[in-house]
């Protein structure tokens, strides 16, 4: 289930995290994963997460600079691990034998096939390759950096790619889309884990936004906007100050003094989900916050997270994160301690 609150350690033990280097790593990525991960903290200022760097063979690997790491852990590191990354490597853009056949080597796979069952597992950039290569994302929705789209799809034709996302959620797979996508996806994770607040408190401590969609789109180069055309930024603003009331498209986009066809097209153009889409992602979002940190009845959470109803609330929580508000709430509390028309009908 995308979005899926995922399970901590377990009673006594710290949850553990496992990242998976290969020869050509990018020490950025690998670095992302640890200080995201390792400023996790609970409300009394303990680490909430143990993390361990593990490679094919212990000893140094090769980085895409003119640097080397000295990994001291072999893959029996993974065999522990409730969350796997698998971070890219600069070798990944070098087409060679086995990424031309979109095949895993021999130490690759017997590596993977040491993790646990049950165990998450993320990849960052093009480590969808491997994630692809090892059957984990048959049939799933994923993403990659957008250079290596046309290779992914190639190899890859029965993986649902999404090539204009950060990252993508499929429960107990991940994907990010490059560097600094891998931060966003690292973050989700500590946030689906542990809550917003903790989430937040991570992104403070590392000075990074605390949250951007997954939908939002990669920053790729595109033809240039008609000229004089505005972005959606300021009707974006306006509708998260107003969440707790019936939105139209035709409101939002008075906002920008646009058609409602041409905002809706830009939004999705800068945005990479539809109006619709957004809102209901951002009254979730809402809902979430108001049910880790506030003591609202579910009634109350629904009205003022714009879904009117405690019945509209548990059906889209339920879709999103497979729970409902009440377990929702549960889970958390104590860790940090319609339709689109052109005609103004209410789309959210």
């Amino acid at each position: 289930m995308a979005g899926a609150v995922w399970a901590s350690g377990g009673p006594g033990r710290r949850h553990r995290v496992a990242v998976l280097v290969r020869d050509g790593m990018l020490p950025i990525e690998v670095g992302i994963v640890h200080r995201i991960f390792g400023e996790a903290r609970s409300a009394s200022g303990e680490r909430l997460y143990e993390l361990v760097t593990c490679a094919l063979e212990p000893g140094e690997v090769r980085t895409d600079t003119d640097f080397t790491v000295n990994v001291a852990h072999g893959p029996e590191a993974l065999e522990e691990a409730d969350t796997v990354v698998v971070p890219a490597s600069g070798s990944d853009y070098a087409l060679g034998e086995e990424r031309c056949a979109g095949r895993l080597g021999a130490g690759m796979a017997e590596a993977l096939g040491r993790i646990r069952p049950g165990a998450r597992i993320a990849s960052i950039c093009t480590g969808a390759f491997v994630l692809a290569a090892a059957g984990l994302l048959e049939g799933r929705r994923a993403t990659t950096h957008w250079r290596s789209v046309d290779d992914f799809r190639r190899l890859f034709p029965t993986v649902e790619l999404d090539a204009d996302v950060l990252y993508t959620d499929e429960g107990d797979v991940l994907t990010a889309a490059g560097v600094a996508s891998g931060i966003d996806l690292c973050l989700h994770m500590v946030r689906c884990d542990y809550g917003a607040a903790v989430a937040n408190d991570v992104a403070r401590r590392t000075v990074v936004p605390p949250h951007r969609e997954g939908g939002q789109a990669q920053y790729i180069r595109r033809p240039m906007p008609e000229p004089q055309v505005s972005s959606t930024g300021t009707a974006r603003a306006w509708a998260l100050e107003h969440l707790d009331r019936p939105l139209t498209l035709r409101e939002l986009a008075a906002r920008e003094s646009m058609s409602v066809r041409t905002f809706t097209r830009r939004f999705r153009e800068e945005v990479g989900v539809s109006p619709l889409q957004w809102l209901t992602q951002q009254r979730i979002e809402r809902a979430r916050q108001l049910l880790e940190e506030t003591e609202l009845t579910v009634d109350r959470v629904a009205a003022e997270a714009g879904f009117g109803t405690a019945a509209s609330l548990r059906a889209h929580l339920q879709t999103t994160l497979g729970v409902s508000p009440r377990a929702y709430r549960s889970t958390f509390r104590g860790v940090g301690d319609g339709r689109e028309s052109a005609g103004g009908e209410v789309v959210a």
